[in-house]
């Protein structure tokens, strides 16, 4: 996916969350974080999204600290997400391409740029969909080149920093396959004591494969959602809902 298309999503995605917080109402309880209620939701990705504008806006090279959300309730509170989403997408929709600021995980990426506007992206696809567990009824799609893609960051990006708790005493391999997204669907990591290491390719044998199709994969990776199915060791699945919370 180009940058222009996780833009795309990402005003997408906000508006949805937006939307659907409000008719949730923010004291309603966030079944998939199940300490949340909506108004918990709306501060946490109001602020991730300022936080990010600022780096942005300003190239800052170093990290900064992230705020709280405001002490703001009901309809001011979904307004100041609106606004968050909305100066979010503006800074980067006029972001020059050669920007240079800080980023936080290794996954690939051609530039800054592109790993901030994919980041919230995927940041705001997840708590749209916490969004809409918390009005009920049935949830937006996500389209499978944008769900692999959330795959492969989460993997590749969050998983490969030191602070993953996802590791195991002995190697071992886990293969995770979007059963619906081709040769770019397949994963192998390989869990060790150390931070995991994860390929995209099929290679070697594996203890145990999470598969199914990419949109249902990408939120049980996110532990938002069942893994649709699992062949092998049954308890490398298990220990990846238990461990693999960001």
């Amino acid at each position: 996916m180009e940058t222009a298309d996780f833009l795309q999503t990402l005003d997408r995605e906000g508006r949805l969350l937006a939307a659907a917080a409000e008719r949730a109402g923010t004291d309603a309880k966030v079944p998939t974080c199940p300490e949340w209620q909506v108004k918990d939701l709306l501060r946490h990705t109001g602020a991730v999204h300022r936080w990010a504008t600022a780096l942005v806006a300003d190239g800052h090279t170093v990290p900064r600290p992230l705020d709280d959300g405001p002490d703001l309730d009901g309809a001011e509170l979904v307004a100041w997400y609106r606004e968050s989403h909305r100066r979010l997408t503006d800074t980067l929709a006029a972001a020059p391409a050669d920007l240079e600021c800080w980023t936080f995980h290794p996954a690939p990426c051609p530039s800054p740029l592109a790993f901030w506007t994919r980041r919230q992206a995927h940041e705001t696809a997840v708590h749209r969909y916490d969004a809409e567990a918390a009005r009920g009824g049935t949830t937006s799609a996500v389209a499978t080149d944008f769900a692999a893609d959330g795959i492969d960051e989460l993997l590749r990006g969050f998983h490969a920093r030191s602070r993953s708790r996802v590791r195991t005493e002995q190697p071992q391999v886990l293969r995770v396959r979007a059963s619906d997204a081709g040769a770019d669907g397949v994963w192998t990591v390989r869990l060790s004591a150390e931070p995991p290491a994860t390929s995209r390719d099929s290679s070697g044998e594996a203890d145990a494969e999470l598969f199914g199709p990419a949109d249902q994969l990408y939120l049980a990776l996110w532990n938002r959602g069942p893994v649709p199915n699992v062949t092998g060791d049954r308890t490398l699945a298990a220990l990846w809902r238990e461990r693999s919370a960001i």
